[in-house]
C-alpha cells in the first residue's frame, strides 16, 4: 500500500478524496458517509471509485446491507486517519478557535448508560458552549467495530478505565449500582434483603455486542463473593428496556444509579438499595493522543467534566487539558 502512494505525484491527489475515503471506511457505507460528508451518494461513490484507481484496491466490497473494507484498506484507515488529523491538527493552529462560530462535528462514544444518563446533560451544556457545533453519540459495539480510538473519528469516550496505548484518561465519577422495581412490588420493600434474592426473578442487561460487558462481569462477581445468586429471568439490550420490563411486572433490574433516577422520572418504578456496599462502577472520559491537542475535542472534554463531575458533586481532578 505504501509503495503505491510513494510513486504518486502527491501534488496530483485530491486531499478531500482522502477525507471521503476515511469517512467510508469508518461508516463502512456510501449512504451514512454522504449523510455525515453532507454531499450527495453519488459523489462519495464517484470518490470511492477514484480511492480504489489511485490504490490499486477495492477497499470497500459489498456485504449485506452494508459494506466490508478489505485486508488492505483495514491497515490503511489507521493510517489515513492519524493523517488526516495531523493535518486538521495543523490548520486549527493556524486559524484562532471559536466555540462560538464553531461548526465542526464532535463523536463521543458511550454504553447505553451514558446515553440515557449522561448524554442529555453534556448535550444541553454542549449548545450553550458550541451553539453551531453538532454532537454525533455512537455506541460501543461502533468504537469497536470502527477500530478504536487509535482508528479516528471518535473525539472522546466515556466508560470503565481501559490501559490502551496512546489513551489519555481521567476518572469522570463513580456511580453505585442500585435495584429497580416497581411502585408497588409485593416482596420488595425499601431494599433488597439476601433473604429476597431466592424469591425473585432478575432482568440482566447485555449491551455490548448482545453479550456481558466488563461492568457486568463485575457486579456478578461481587454478588457471588457475597453468595447471592440471581435468577435470571429476562435477558434485554439496554437499560431503558430493563426499566420499562421492571415498571410492568415483578422483575428487579440493577443499574447504575445515574440511570435509575433517569429512567424514573419516566416510568412508574423506585429504586431500592442493594445487600452490600460499594458496589458500582468508576466511569472515565477518554481521548486519543491524536486529539489531545485539538481545540474542539479540548472544549468537548471540558464541558464533559465539568458537566459530569457538578452532578456527581465537588472533586478535584487532573487537568484533562
Amino acid at each position: 500500500m505504501i509503495d503505491v502512494i510513494t510513486v504518486v505525484n502527491l501534488s496530483t491527489i485530491d486531499l478531500n478524496l482522502l477525507h471521503v475515503l476515511a469517512v467510508t471506511l469508518e461508516e463502512r457505507s456510501a449512504t451514512r458517509a454522504a449523510r455525515r460528508l453532507g454531499v450527495t451518494q453519488s459523489a462519495v461513490s464517484n470518490a470511492l471509485a477514484r480511492a480504489r484507481e489511485l490504490l490499486g484496491d477495492p477497499l470497500l466490497v459489498r456485504d449485506g446491507r452494508g459494506m466490508a473494507p478489505t485486508p488492505a484498506a483495514e491497515e490503511l484507515l489507521p493510517e489515513l486517519a492519524a493523517a488526516m488529523g495531523q493535518l486538521r491538527a495543523v490548520i486549527e493552529h493556524r486559524r484562532a478557535f471559536d466555540p462560538r462560530t464553531s461548526t465542526r462535528e464532535l463523536t463521543l462514544a458511550c454504553a447505553d448508560n451514558s446515553q440515557i444518563a449522561d448524554v442529555p446533560p453534556v448535550a444541553a451544556a454542549l449548545a450553550r458552549e458550541m451553539p453551531l457545533a453538532r454532537l454525533r453519540v455512537v455506541s460501543v459495539d461502533y468504537l469497536v467495530a470502527s477500530g478504536g480510538m487509535s482508528a479516528g473519528g471518535i473525539d472522546a469516550a466515556i466508560g470503565l478505565r481501559k490501559g490502551d496505548p496512546g489513551l489519555r484518561a481521567v476518572p469522570l465519577y463513580r456511580d453505585p449500582t442500585v435495584g429497580v422495581v416497581r411502585h408497588d412490588h409485593p416482596i420488595v420493600r425499601q431494599r433488597l434483603t439476601r433473604g429476597s434474592f431466592p424469591r425473585l426473578g432478575f432482568i440482566d442487561v447485555h449491551i455490548p455486542l448482545g453479550r456481558p460487558g466488563r461492568g457486568h462481569a463485575m457486579v456478578e462477581q461481587a454478588l457471588r463473593a457475597q453468595g447471592l445468586v440471581r435468577r435470571i429471568a429476562l435477558v434485554v439490550p439496554g437499560f431503558a428496556a430493563a426499566a420499562m420490563a421492571a415498571a410492568g411486572g415483578d422483575l428487579v433490574a440493577l443499574m447504575p444509579r445515574r440511570v435509575a433516577v433517569a429512567l424514573g422520572s419516566h416510568l412508574p418504578v423506585r429504586i431500592v438499595e442493594l445487600p452490600l456496599e460499594h458496589l458500582g462502577h468508576e466511569m472515565w472520559l477518554a481521548w486519543h493522543e491524536r486529539t489531545h491537542r485539538d481545540p474542539a475535542a479540548a472544549c468537548l472534554r471540558r464541558v464533559i467534566l465539568e458537566t459530569l463531575r457538578a452532578a456527581d458533586g465537588p472533586v478535584v481532578r487532573p487537568d484533562p487539558g
